[in-house]
């Protein structure tokens, strides 16, 4: 929208343009019931011209124009609508011959007003009503005028002003002036001599006892018995935190008011709050009372959503690492228990083992099995799992995992060590009078065996005693690897291998608190035939691995 034809803002019909300058359109408007205004349209086309405005905007705040009735700034309309304003033009208040003093100070006020924004008395249209000063009209300031030029035109516009009388101000009743003055002088004389008495002969009472009491509270019964008050930092156990631990001088000694007390406030070092979660609240208690913290509320929340068991700490409040002085208490939220007992595992195919371990641990789900699977997929990898992806069991059920192993296995023997057949000897099948040929000279009489006509050779031990072809290729090393649950069950564990020749016991029994997360691992065990490896809590069968 402009300002040339139209109606702006639903309010202001254009009736027709009176200047343009610039980017700004000045119009002749009606406003509501027939009343003509004068509205200033600025066309913004840039951020130089909105900044523009807006030290214009600026500028008539300052000045608060009185013919100055609506200014908009939003985007796409940025206008100034004015009134027509009573009173004698500044240049006719000029030429008369005698001036009032008054109003000669309120020009001079608003040429300061103006010049704090670059503006000058030449940009408005002054008029002056009696002893007071207004503005009917402000133009906008070129942008790049300086403070200097707007100071130039001021006194400028000021000097056309000397010209004549200037009436002074009356004082009514000026001879009276002089009896306030009296007044304040005796006043002041007995106020002086009234303090000097109190300085120097200052009236004497007891300090009043503030030893235990907060900071705050002993300072303002200090303050209202006259004394002054000044606080030094101080340490003590048995005292609560920002209470006063002493005060100088001591309660009940009598002292002129005005005087000087000291107050010893606890302020103790600053502590580390320990980490309290998972913990229970006798052991998070334990902890806060190492650190010299002390347990403060004990809040039962939920544990569905973090699967904390019941009596754990969930969350504490400050967090851990937070900083607290001695002796300030630490809020913890107590699981009252996970609600559900049945549960769900995600698909866990293709994650590495220890990924899959702790998506199972979130689950409620404990890995209680592991099953090594030569693959091409990097090792540890998950290739299959039991329970199933997405089906719902029991919190706490066992979950058995297939992971990848190498394809690669080291043969059992050098290829050195194996024997060599013995070296072919030709020999000739006999033959009947009738069917040998007449000899031909230079002719081989002999064709060479077939490799089903090389005659089977035992195989011998270094010792020289023949063995079973088909027990030496049975014959072969494997590896054993089984990482042990963090929340591995209490007992005994040992680890056995059984392969064609039998069981033998590769791990004697050991504590489950030396297993719980760790890796058993061993290379290199020889074996004969089917091999499985079986892992007994105290006796009993707790889980197997296949090699």
């Amino acid at each position: 929208m402009t300002a040339q034809a139209g109606v702006i803002d639903g309010k202001y019909e254009v009736v027709r343009e009176l200047a343009r300058e610039g980017n700004l359109t000045l119009s002749e408007v009606r406003a509501g019931e027939g009343v003509t205004r004068r509205l200033a349209w600025f066309d913004i086309a840039s951020p130089a011209d909105r900044q523009g405005f807006h030290a214009y905007r600026t500028a008539l705040r300052a000045i608060s124009p009185a013919g100055l009735t609506d200014v908009v700034t939003r985007p796409g309309a940025y206008y100034a609508v004015w009134q027509p304003v009573a009173g004698m033009p500044l240049a006719e208040f000029a030429a008369q011959p005698r001036k009032q003093e008054e109003t000669l100070e309120a020009v001079r006020a608003l040429a300061d007003q103006l010049a704090e924004h670059r503006y000058a008395l030449p940009d408005a249209d002054v008029v002056v009503d009696g002893r007071e000063v207004r503005v009917a009209y402000l133009r906008p300031a070129p942008p790049e005028r300086t403070a200097e030029e707007a100071a130039r035109l001021n006194a400028s516009a000021l000097a056309g002003l000397n010209g004549g009388r200037v009436r002074r101000r009356r004082q009514p009743g000026a001879w009276l002036t002089f009896i306030p003055g009296l007044l304040l002088l005796g006043g002041a004389g007995y106020l002086g001599a009234q303090a000097a008495q109190i300085y120097l002969n200052p009236p004497v009472r007891d300090v009043v006892a503030v030893t235990g009491k907060g900071a705050q509270a002993a300072a303002e019964s200090l303050t209202r018995a006259g004394f002054r008050v000044e606080y030094a930092l101080g340490d003590a156990s048995n005292v609560p935190i920002g209470a006063v631990i002493r005060q100088d001088p001591a309660g009940g000694t009598r002292l002129p008011v005005g005087r000087l007390v000291t107050l010893t406030v606890n302020n103790p070092p600053s502590l580390v709050v320990p980490r309290l979660e998972e913990l229970t609240v006798a052991q998070a208690r334990a902890a806060l009372r190492d650190t010299a913290l002390t347990l403060g509320q004990v809040v039962r929340v939920d544990g569905t959503l973090t699967r904390t068991p019941e009596g754990r700490i969930v969350a504490q409040v400050p967090e851990a690492g937070s900083n607290l002085q001695r002796g300030q208490p630490v809020q913890i939220m107590v699981s009252t228990g996970v609600r559900g007992q049945d549960t769900w595992i995600a698909d866990l195919t293709g994650l590495s083992y220890d990924a899959a371990r702790e998506h199972a641990r979130a689950a409620g789900l404990v890995v209680n099995r592991v099953v090594e699977r030569a693959s091409d997929a990097p090792e540890d990898t998950v290739l299959e799992q039991t329970p199933a992806p997405y089906v719902r069991v029991r919190v706490g059920s066992p979950v058995t995992l297939t992971v990848a192993t190498t394809r690669y296995t080291t043969p059992s023997r050098p290829a050195d060590d194996l024997p060599l057949p013995p070296p072919v000897t030709p020999t000739t099948p006999p033959a009947t009078p009738e069917a040998v040929p007449d000899p031909v000279p230079d002719t081989p009489t002999t064709q060479p065996l077939s490799p089903e006509q090389i005659p089977a050779t035992p195989l011998t031990t270094p010792e020289g005693t023949a063995t079973d072809p088909a027990a030496a290729e049975g014959a072969r090393t494997v590896d054993f690897r089984y990482v042990f649950p963090s929340d591995l069950p209490a007992g005994s564990y040992t680890i056995s291998v059984r392969d064609a020749g039998g069981e033998r016991e590769i791990l004697a029994a050991t504590d489950s608190t030396q297993l719980a997360g760790a890796t058993a691992e061993q290379r290199g065990i020889s074996v004969t035939g089917d091999v499985v490896f079986v892992i007994r809590q105290n006796g009993v069968e707790y889980t197997t691995v296949t090699p």
